[in-house]
């Protein structure tokens, strides 16, 4: 998943503290049982020596946002004395987790980049649309943006009971109108559509509007659109039984766009196609840049993290990442020093811009719960596909030999 949406305000040279909280009130006190919570991961900043400002600015973020109901996590990314991120969790963590140091934790940010969704939807009716905008179906502090569409053509209803050729023409004319209405309302969301680039186009209302609508529109809003019911621009609807329904069409999004990257990986396993598997390897790839999608399972992502008690070299930079301390040193490292596995190997990927996917174990074959697509290969390349099947011990760090030119792989 593209993490460049949700880090882009977030500094790489400086500390910087990162919150995974369960923020599930299941009774009265739920608030307080959150709160201590926070006091808890707080200390565990301020033994990090995280700075005051942010612990505060962090504090007073919890104590004052965050009203949703039901089972749920937070995850907040702070510094300089600034809350820079701050997204819901459908699902709380499984453990609560606080970490001061350069850089973002980015396996907490990867599962909030696959909550991210920006969306449009349409409640349509035969005069035309309310549009209603959604940036993040996360992000706890943005607001939704909104706008009426009206087709300006007023003989919206067909007339009952009149008889012969006037109520032909009543008929005729409200069916003009609606079809005119339609085109406007159209227009303005392939506009939004092409401007925006959600992607997911929800068209919801009255049903022989939308159908009008949807004929009308462009390419690219018609392949991102779904249509669900139960939304509508009156009054007396229920709105809890349509927003459930949103819910579960945004899931679905989420659930193609995370098992189209892991089609990917399965198709270039099974090809001796541009990819590596477990940690030796993937290290080999992420130091040489090539990685355009990391793929770690739901035990490595944490939290807690499979590889949190593991340590890996790093140095300034962090692409600088290796086993041991020479590993570093070879790369020009000045400073080499141990940080935990999965920190360095999230970081690694953010700063070559790689997608970060969050995989369930029993859906893809990862020794070491991580394997990486790759951007290009060379002769260089660790290959792992001829021992794939195997137990052979000494899999891990074998090269493609034989292969001088270096193969192109689109980036997921």
């Amino acid at each position: 998943m593209r993490l460049d949406r949700i880090t882009a305000d977030i500094p790489d040279d400086v500390p910087v503290a990162t919150v995974v909280l369960d923020c599930t009130r299941e009774s009265e006190t739920g608030d307080q049982a959150v709160l201590t919570r926070w006091r808890d991961l707080r200390r565990d900043l301020e033994v990090q020596r995280a700075d005051e400002a942010t612990l505060e600015a962090i504090g007073e973020r919890i104590r004052t946002i965050s009203k949703a109901g039901g089972r749920h996590g937070r995850v907040l990314v702070g510094a300089r004395g600034e809350v820079l991120l701050d997204c819901a969790l459908s699902e709380p963590p499984a453990a609560d987790e606080a970490i001061y140091d350069r850089g973002p934790h980015v396996f907490p940010l990867a599962r909030v980049a696959d909550e991210h969704v920006r969306y449009l939807i349409a409640s349509v009716d035969r005069s035309g649309a309310d549009l209603t905008f959604h940036e993040s179906a996360n992000a706890l502090t943005a607001g939704a943006e909104a706008e009426t569409v009206e087709g300006g053509h007023d003989d919206v209803k067909k007339a009952k009971n009149v008889g012969g050729r006037l109520q032909g023409r009543i008929q005729n004319r409200a069916e003009d109108s609606w079809e005119r209405n339609a085109e406007a309302v159209a227009a303005e969301i392939d506009r939004i559509v092409s401007e925006r680039r959600p992607e997911l186009l929800i068209v919801t209302g009255d049903i022989r509007a939308r159908t009008l609508v949807v004929d009308r529109l462009g390419r690219a809003a018609k392949e991102t659109h779904v249509v669900v019911d139960g939304g509508s621009r009156s009054e007396g609807v229920k709105p809890e039984v349509f927003q459930a329904r949103v819910a579960a069409a945004l899931e679905q999004l989420r659930l193609r766009r995370r098992e189209a990257v892991l089609d990917k990986l399965r198709e270039a396993q099974g090809q001796d196609g541009p990819t590596v598997t477990g940690r030796v390897d993937v290290l080999d790839v992420l130091r040489r840049g090539q990685v355009a999608e990391l793929v770690v399972t739901e035990a490595v992502a944490g939290p807690p993290s499979s590889l949190a008690g593991k340590k890996l070299w790093v140095g300034n930079g962090p692409l600088e990442i290796g086993l041991s301390q020479q590993d570093v040193l070879d790369l020009g490292a000045t400073a080499p020093h141990q940080v935990r596995a999965d920190l360095a190997l999230g970081r690694a990927a953010l700063a070559q811009g790689a997608g970060v996917t969050v995989a369930d174990e029993a859906s893809v074959r990862l020794p070491d719960g991580v394997g990486a697509l790759l951007r290009w290969e060379d002769a260089a390349t660790p290959d792992d596909h001829v021992f794939s099947q195997s137990a052979d011990p000494h899999r891990e760090g074998r090269s493609r030999v034989g292969r001088s030119q270096a193969v192109q792989a689109p980036r997921p």
